[in-house]
């Protein structure tokens, strides 16, 4: 897990990520990752607008989200 969010910062990519709450609770979150510590990372969270810090432990999944762009001619 620690790789993707490696590369999330490095390449400025825009991860979906399943993350595991304190209380129990699964939510599925758009981030923008900002810095990688040891056991935890802040990301930019679009779900709750607003800088966040998050343990790498409790993230499920993280994938790149890919976006599409498609030409009008």
């Amino acid at each position: 897990m620690r790789k993707t969010l490696e590369r999330a910062v490095s390449f400025g990519e825009v991860l979906e990520m399943m993350y595991l709450a304190k209380d129990g609770s699964i939510s599925k979150r758009k981030i923008k990752v900002l810095q990688v510590g040891d056991n935890s990372f802040r990301a930019y969270c679009f779900l709750r607008k607003s800088k966040r810090t998050f343990l790498i432990e409790n993230v499920l999944a993280a994938v790149p989200i890919t976006q599409r762009e498609s030409a009008v001619i």
